[in-house]
C-alpha cells in the first residue's frame, strides 16, 4: 500500500533557495503596514496571493499554461502594489525575473519580459506624474536595468545545465551501447573460437573410444591431437579474455570524439592514435587518463575547440590535450580527477604536466615504454 506524500511548501530538489527569497517580502509588508486599515487588509491579501503564486511557480514548471497563469498574476500584483502602495515595491520584480529565466522557448520569454518591463516602469512613471521627479528616484534605475537583464543570465545558466544533463544522458547511452556491442563481440568470438574446436574434440573423443581396442597406436595419436587442439583452444580463450580487459587508446579516441561532438566542441587530432605496440596495462591507464582529461574539458573549460596530440617517440609515448577555454584559476589545487590521473600514471612511472591560462589549458602526459615488457606480455 503506497503512502501519501506529505505537504511540501517547495520541492526538495530546490533546497533552501526558495525559502531565502522569502526574506524580501518583509519590505512590502512594512510599506503596507503604513497604510490605513482597509488598504492594509487588501495589501496583505495581495501579498498572500503573491506568496501563493511564488509557491505555485515552483511546482507548475512542468505545465507551461499553468506557469504562464501564475506568473502573470504575480507580475500584476507587483504592478498594483507599486502603484497604489509604495513605488519601492517594484523590487518584487526580482521574483518574476527569476522565473522568466526558466522559459525554454523564445516567444513566451520575450512576452513575459516585456510584461515585467511595463509592470515595473509604469508605476514609476505614475509616481513621477503625481509627485514630480526627484533626484532620489535615480537609485531605482540601475535596479530596474538589472532586473530586466537577470532573466537572460538565468536562462543561459539553465540552458548550460540542461546541456550538461543531456550530455550525461548521452554518455550513459553510449556506455550501454558499447557494453551491448562488446557482449555481441564476445559471443561471436566465443562461437567462432570454441564452437568448431569443441565439435572437433567431441568427434575425436568418439573416434578414440572406438579405436582404443582395435587400433591402440592410432588411438594414442588421436589423443595427442586432441591435447594439442585443447591447448590451442585454451590459448585462444586467454587471448580473448586479455582483449576483454584492455581498453586501447584508439578505442578511447572514438568515445572521446563522440563526447566532444555531443558537447559541440570541435576536435582536432594530431599524430597517430594507433599505439598498439605499447603494453596492455599502459594502454588501459592512458585510455582512462584521456577520458578523464576530455571529460574535464567538456564540463569545466567552456571551450570551443579541443586539440589532442599523440606521439610515439623512442622509449616513450606522449599525449597532449589542449583547449581554448577559460583556463583554471588555481592550478595548485587539483581536483580529484587530476589527482586520480597522477596516481594512475605513477604506477607506470608516467608524468603529468598542467599549464593553464585565460587562453586555455594544456595537459601533457608522458609515459616511458619498455619494449621487453610488451614482448613478455605477448609471449605469456
Amino acid at each position: 500500500m503506497s503512502q501519501k506524500k506529505g505537504f511540501e511548501l517547495f520541492p526538495k530538489r530546490y533546497g533552501l533557495f526558495p525559502y531565502i527569497f522569502l526574506v524580501y517580502l518583509f519590505m512590502p509588508g512594512y510599506y503596507i503596514s503604513l497604510e490605513p486599515i482597509f488598504k492594509q487588509i487588501v495589501g496583505y491579501l495581495l501579498l498572500l496571493v503573491f506568496l501563493i503564486t511564488y509557491r505555485q511557480l515552483y511546482i507548475s514548471i512542468v505545465s507551461e499554461v499553468r506557469f504562464n497563469f501564475w506568473l502573470a498574476i504575480q507580475i500584476g500584483i507587483i504592478m498594483v502594489l507599486s502603484i497604489f502602495y509604495d513605488v519601492n515595491n517594484v523590487f518584487l520584480g526580482f521574483f518574476s525575473a527569476h522565473f522568466i529565466g526558466w522559459y525554454h522557448h523564445k516567444k513566451p520569454f520575450i512576452n513575459m519580459l516585456i510584461f515585467l518591463g511595463v509592470a515595473i516602469t509604469f508605476p514609476l512613471v505614475i509616481h513621477m506624474v503625481n509627485n514630480g521627479f526627484h533626484q532620489s528616484q535615480y537609485y531605482l534605475t540601475p535596479f530596474i536595468i538589472i532586473m530586466l537583464i537577470t532573466p537572460f543570465g538565468i536562462r543561459s545558466m539553465n540552458g548550460r545545465m540542461e546541456l550538461e544533463k543531456k550530455l550525461d544522458e548521452a554518455n550513459e547511452q553510449i556506455k550501454e551501447l558499447v557494453k551491448r556491442e562488446e557482449r555481441l563481440r564476445i559471443a561471436r568470438d566465443l562461437h567462432d573460437t570454441l564452437g568448431h574446436t569443441l565439435s572437433l574434440l567431441a568427434l575425436k573423443s568418439q573416434l578414440v573410444g572406438k579405436l582404443a581396442l582395435k587400433d591402440p597406436e592410432r588411438a594414442n595419436k588421436e589423443a595427442q591431437e586432441m591435447e594439442r587442439t585443447a591447448r590451442s583452444a585454451l590459448s585462444q580463450v586467454r587471448e580473448l579474455v586479455s582483449d576483454m580487459r584492455t581498453i586501447t587508446v584508439a578505442e578511447e579516441m572514438i568515445e572521446v570524439q563522440t563526447l566532444l561532438q555531443t558537447a559541440e566542441i570541435v576536435l582536432y587530432v594530431r599524430g597517430n592514435s594507433d599505439v598498439a605496440h605499447i603494453p596492455y596495462l599502459t594502454q588501459n591507464i592512458l585510455s582512462l587518463c584521456l577520458k578523464e582529461a576530455v571529460t574535464n574539458v567538456v564540463k569545466h573549460s567552456e571551450a570551443k575547440n579541443c586539440f589532442i596530440t599523440i606521439r610515439s617517440l623512442e622509449g616513450e609515448v606522449m599525449i597532449v590535450i589542449e583547449d581554448d577555454g577559460k583556463g583554471i584559476a588555481d592550478t595548485s589545487k587539483l581536483g580529484n580527477g587530476l589527482k586520480g590521473m597522477e596516481e594512475r600514471l605513477e604506477l607506470i612511472d608516467g608524468e603529468l604536466h598542467l599549464i593553464s591560462s585565460k587562453q586555455g589549458t594544456k595537459l601533457e602526459i608522458k609515459v616511458p615504454i619498455i619494449i621487453k615488457e610488451r614482448e613478455a606480455e605477448d609471449g605469456s
